[in-house]
């Protein structure tokens, strides 16, 4: 916010970002010691969580005090319980669990430490192939981070695109599977192949299956950049995978899903974007440093940039969607010519 003129600049603002870590800390390891599951069945004093967790009294209940002023907790008659936002999203088997989409968060926590050196080396301090398939857990982490992340974007981005007779989807770079068993289970016709690496497939298998539509998505296994795409699709979705590559690697990508199209397919690209400018929203911004981080060529686009390499790859109707709010997500789409 600009000063008017004449006023003393004011701090407050550089102290709040001097210490939301805090926050962050307080909710990630909250979440990370089990603390909302154990509350799952409703409040108990401090001495009954701090058995449940193995965590010493008076530690646990300044992280109780601290849950409660940020609104993850209640406390009444001298017990703690969840509060709503946490009991519908941070319970595991209740049907919003995020809980993994923010373990994966704290588990990026270290990585953020290490800014500067990514800043000096041009290197990512988090191996890629670390939550990739080369560490189980860390792999299993993401996966299920970004099936619980994609659910709520996923029905968003089925609601914003028109599948109605189309029957053949591919999915590129699709993770945990999640947008195309979405697309699949509104659309009884529509069949799907989802492409990714086998350290992720593996996981993803399970989730598809989970969803009631195995049978009509098939999981490819391989490198999307190496593997061949299966032609005659009259859809093709790339989700989420243009913040892990440079502009070149996303104009090869357009153009080789352009070569596999039927006439008159669809292309759809959802990320999140900026503006043209690049240097909005806060929340887009932030993400392509977390990109920077973990991916050599992490980072993020415009959609404005985006819609202009699918016109230039010959894709005709190109048009750019945002998300309902406050999803940070955009929508690009075209259609190869008949």
């Amino acid at each position: 916010m600009a000063a008017h003129p004449g006023s003393r600049p004011d701090p407050t603002h550089l102290m709040r970002l001097s210490t939301a870590f805090w926050e962050s800390q307080v909710f990630l390891t909250a979440n990370r010691i089990g603390l909302f599951a154990l509350l799952a069945d409703g409040p108990r004093p401090v001495g009954e969580i701090a058995g449940g967790l193995g965590t010493h009294p008076r530690p646990t209940e300044l992280l109780l005090k601290a849950c409660v002023a940020l609104e993850l907790l209640t406390l009444e008659g001298g017990q703690y319980g969840n509060a709503p936002a946490a009991d519908a999203f941070l319970v595991p088997g209740k049907p919003g669990f995020m809980g993994s989409a923010f373990r994966y968060s704290d588990n990026l926590y270290d990585t953020w430490g290490q800014l500067e050196s990514a800043l000096r080396e041009n290197r990512p301090p988090l191996a890629t192939e670390a939550y990739l398939g080369g560490d189980q857990g860390m792999t299993r982490d993401f996966v299920y981070a970004m099936h619980e992340r994609a659910i709520g974007a996923g029905r968003a981005l089925v609601g914003l695109v028109d599948l109605g007779g189309r029957q053949r989807l591919l999915d590129i770079g699709g993770g945990p599977g999640t947008y195309a068993a979405l697309f699949a289970q509104a659309h009884p016709a529509l069949s799907a192949t989802v492409i990714d690496l086998p350290g992720i497939a593996r996981h993803a298998a399970d989730i598809v299956a989970g969803m009631g539509v195995g049978e009509r998505v098939e999981l490819l296994p391989g490198d999307f950049k190496q593997t061949p795409f299966p032609d005659g699709r009259d859809v093709v979705l790339i989700s989420g995978v243009f913040h892990r590559e440079s502009e070149a690697s996303c104009r090869e990508l357009i153009a080789r899903a352009y070569r596999c199209l039927q006439p008159g397919g669809l292309m759809i690209v959802s990320d999140v974007f900026t503006d043209r400018s690049g240097t909005g929203p806060l929340l887009a911004t932030l993400f392509g440093l977390n990109m920077m981080l973990t991916a050599p060529d992490g980072g993020i686009h415009a959609d404005a940039a985006v819609a202009d390499w699918m016109a230039e790859a010959g894709f005709g109707d190109v048009t750019c969607r945002s998300f309902p709010p406050p999803m940070p997500h955009r929508l690009v789409q075209g259609v190869k010519p008949a």
